[in-house]
């Protein structure tokens, strides 16, 4: 293949033709589909067949493709919808989660077409990190008058904390990303390089998952090339380079839930079997990174990062970072934490780099590249200056230190889409400073079919196509490349590949020749014999939890106990006023206060006593009420933002049962705002499907969940609420006396979910003492006061248990009722009080209050007496 090669920008030439296209106008393209070029200007031949990949696709669909097509597409959204992937818009406040925007059709790669991508990328990363290695060594490229130093040591992602470091394990590049088109004649060009934080492998993987479980015959019968074995080879060898060596701990570093791509990380995370973290979780002691989990520190070896260089340490770099860890560049230079990649690589995202690699190839390696990028200019330099000027209207412009708050930087202008109003400005503002532009040549990337729009009216489509692949190290001096990719496709609005900017994403499958076992750890010829006698030791690893999720469990369980109790409450509340049975004095007293503590209605509401219609208003009206206002909307909206932190540790149902818990009931309560007499015949059954999901979200905590000390502390925390909420409910009964009517005894088996149970055993009694006996001290009632006791006592031993150092046993607080208690508790003095079974309720509202204080300090911010932070 004759293909043109790029030159360094400081060498004059006559003004070079647009790169892959000179024998086509600038808007032609390649058609993905039909295999040749076409566009305006560019006939395509009359009946032009599908290429073979499209034409082997297509003949999997059913008889009626349109509509076989409309059915896949409504379950891939569904699919997508239910496992909550999300892209986070953080200019769009109203709408910041965004579903993941991904067509139906994959991007065919036909398997010669990747063997040549294939060669080009790994020899690409082969000389960045020989840039890299000598930019932070020797600088001999600097010296030699091959590399500016203006886009090494002028470039604010240099960091010359780091020069003279040895790079740990001895690799500084682990995965970098190339962005690539393909141009009209059908070659593919290399847009632009990521080294610094690469972003797309989780995305990717969930792209995977979903399309070829729409298509699973074509992804079976066209050979499609797995994914699997290159990332357990990543991990493997981060580990075996790690200081820790194959025992390694790893950890994945994100900005937090915030971040635009933190689903992806959440996910890549969970599919890697690493540890997510945030830079609040780490610490560094003695220049060795560790990990802050319940149980003291622990250290870490490896961090995968997603987080840009500027932020990762305050104490060298931005000091106003809550990103990072200070102190890590520390411990990276005394080599005992591999960062991937190394601190310093983001210099190499250059756009203006592309125009050096030719040489630099040739320099560093004896070679000539094989895949080439877009021509690209420099301006710092006068002889690229004075040719890309000419070319503005054809080119795009970038930055030269993109991402840098010290550097201009600017969002890239495309050239084809400019009026020549916004390109003489352009060209001024290249002038003014040279240096911060880089020019490259715009390529019409090649297009893509897509399936758009919906029912009906849906129809195919094409969308030009950026295709990002991955080079993943898999042992020292050694990578693979990624058999796939994360296509984006590009906003026709803004002409770039920006999920931000209403561009989307499609699968990546590169097709085999035939079914082949490189991409799998399988050996079919080895059998079992393969099986040698270490491959069944077993290593037994507790899984770690930090302080931040515990936290957010310990939360996670107290919304989801809240969120159900105020459920609950409601329509108690509802039925009781609405009821067969006109409810006493005593009963409406009681509901009034147990709808203020549960902040169902404000504090200025009357009472039922007063005003039971404003009050039924006030409730209704309350339940609409968002992340702002006290009740049921705001506890689903902890709920969803506690299991939003530890989204690596649900389940897909699990955090789709939440999201549609939240998003629903909001739906939902906030028509009731509208709703007129009668309002309470429309709450009831909004309540009823809350409470279904909010089961469906318990039975998933309690049969999806690793029985690890994160689960316990949720656990814990579920108990600490229910115990504090029923104790206090149960006071107000009988304080307010409403529990010896027959609606009152009724309302309390309801509040403790225990009405079925109870007739079981006591039929249609009254009895104080089997009310007492049943909802206190029963052990086998699992909403029983003595349960939850039980339960919660059991949770804090464990934690206490694995403690590294001797700390007080937070269980031995809690006073475990027996059922030799039932005659004392079931006396009253004179006036009709149950003062001891009052004593037991105030004791455990104020024990459940104290515990969630001093779990909170000795597990979350480590600041209890026991465990001083210094």
């Amino acid at each position: 293949m004759d293909l043109p090669l790029n030159r360094p920008p400081d060498s004059p030439s006559p003004r070079p033709a647009p790169p892959d296209g000179h024998t086509f106008p600038d808007s032609a393209w390649f058609d993905e589909m039909h295999g040749v070029p076409t566009g305006a200007g560019v006939a395509l031949p009359a009946a032009q067949p599908p290429a073979p990949a499209w034409t082997a696709f297509f003949s999997y669909l059913g008889r009626e493709p349109a509509e076989d097509l409309n059915h896949r597409a409504a379950r891939l959204r569904r699919q997508l919808r239910d496992n909550g992937v999300t892209y986070n818009v953080h200019a769009d406040e109203a709408d910041l989660q965004r579903p993941w925007p991904l067509d139906l059709f994959p991007l065919l790669i036909p398997a010669a077409d990747w063997r040549r991508i294939e060669a080009g990328v790994l020899q690409r990363v082969r000389v960045l990190d020989a840039v890299m290695r000598d930019m932070y060594g020797e600088r001999r490229l600097l010296k030699d008058g091959l590399l500016p130093a203006a886009l090494v040591q002028g470039h604010p992602d240099y960091l010359r904390a780091m020069h003279g470091v040895p790079a740990v394990g001895g690799m500084h590049l682990h995965m970098v990303a190339f962005d690539l088109a393909r141009g009209p004649k059908g070659y593919w060009w290399v847009v632009a390089q990521r080294t610094q934080a690469p972003s797309g492998l989780g995305y990717l993987m969930e792209n995977r998952v979903a399309v070829s479980g729409q298509f699973p015959q074509a992804f079976g019968g066209m050979n499609v090339r797995r994914l699997a074995a290159t990332y357990r080879h990543f991990i493997e060898a981060l580990k075996a380079m790690a200081p820790g060596g194959p025992d390694s701990h790893i950890a994945l570093l994100t900005p937090g839930p915030y971040n635009e791509t933190y689903f992806e990380q959440s996910f890549l995370a969970r599919y890697l079997g690493v540890t997510l973290v945030e830079g609040s979780d780490l610490t560094v002691r003695n220049q060795r990174l560790f990990l802050k989990t319940l149980h003291g520190l622990r250290p870490v070896h490896g961090l995968i990062k997603r987080v840009d260089d500027a932020w990762l340490d305050p104490l060298e770099m931005r000091p106003e970072s809550r990103l990072g860890v200070p102190g890590l560049l520390q411990a990276v230079r005394a080599g005992n934490v591999l960062v991937a990649n190394t601190p310093g690589a983001g210099f190499l995202e250059s756009s203006a780099l592309l125009g050096f690699l030719p040489a630099l190839a040739r320099h560093l390696l004896g070679e000539e590249l094989a895949l080439p990028a877009l021509h690209t200019w420099w301006c710092g330099e006068p002889a690229a200056l004075r040719e890309a000027l000419p070319m503005l209207a054809h080119s795009v412009v970038k930055p030269t230190y993109p991402w840098s708050t010290s550097r201009g930087t600017f969002s890239a202008g495309v050239g084809p889409l400019m009026s020549p109003e916004v390109l003489e400005s352009w060209r001024a503002s290249i002038q003014r400073v040279p240096e911060e532009h880089t020019v490259q040549a715009y390529l019409p990337a090649s297009r893509m079919p897509v399936w758009a729009g919906h029912g009906a009216e849906a129809h195919m489509q094409s969308r030009a196509a950026i295709l990002r692949v991955f080079a993943l190290c898999d042992g020292q001096g050694s990578w693979r490349v990624l058999p796939g990719g994360m296509t984006r496709l590009v906003s026709e609005s803004a002409g770039l590949a920006s999920m931000a900017m209403g561009g989307s994403s499609a699968d990546t499958w590169v097709l085999g020749e035939a079914p082949a076992f490189e991409d799998t750890d399988f050996d079919p010829g080895a059998g079992l014999a393969g099986i040698t006698p270490h491959a069944t030791t077993l290593v037994q690893r507790e899984r770690l939890v930090t302080s931040r999720a515990a936290e957010n469990l310990f939360w996670l369980g107290r919304y989801t106990e809240r969120a159900e109790n105020g459920a609950r409450l409601a329509r108690i509340v509802l039925d009781a006023l609405h009821g067969d049975e006109e409810p006493s004095l005593a009963l409406l007293m009681w509901l009034g206060q147990l709808a203020e503590a549960a902040a169902l209605v404000p504090e200025d509401c009357p009472s039922p006593l007063d005003d039971r219609a404003e009050f039924e208003r006030r409730l209704i009206q309350g339940l609409a009420g968002g992340a702002d206002e006290p009740g049921v909307g705001q506890a689903l909206h902890g709920l969803r933002g506690a299991a939003q932190a530890v989204r690596e540790r649900l389940s897909p149902e699990h955090w789709s049962f939440i999201k549609e818990a939240e998003e629903r009931f909001q739906i939902e309560a906030s028509e009731l705002l509208h709703a007129g007499p009668g309002a309470a015949a429309d709450a009831l059954p909004v309540l009823a499907r809350l409470s279904r999901t909010l089961a469906a979200v318990t039975g998933a905590q309690m049969d999806r969940m690793w029985r690890d000390d994160g689960w316990r502390m949720m656990s814990a925390g579920r108990q600490i609420e229910r115990l504090t909420w029923l104790c206090d409910a149960l006071s107000k009964g009988f304080y307010t006396n409403a529990v010896h009517d027959a609606a009152g005894y009724a309302v309390v088996l309801d509040l403790f979910d225990s009405g079925i149970s109870f007739h079981a055993r006591h039929q249609r009694s009254r009895a104080i003492a089997a009310l007492i006996e049943h909802v206190v001290l029963n052990r086998q009632n699992p909403r029983s006061i003595g349960w939850v006791v039980s339960t919660l006592k059991t949770q804090l031993e464990r934690l206490h248990a694995n403690e590294a150092q001797p700390v007080e046993d937070l269980s031995t607080r809690l006073r475990s009722p027996a059922a030799a208690d039932l005659p004392r508790l079931c006396q009253a003095d004179a006036i009709g009080d149950f003062v001891h079974l009052q004593a037991l309720l105030r004791h455990d509202i104020e024990v459940g209050s104290q515990l969630s204080d001093d779990i909170g300090l000795r597990h979350f911010s480590h600041t209890s007496d026991e465990r001083q932070s210094v």
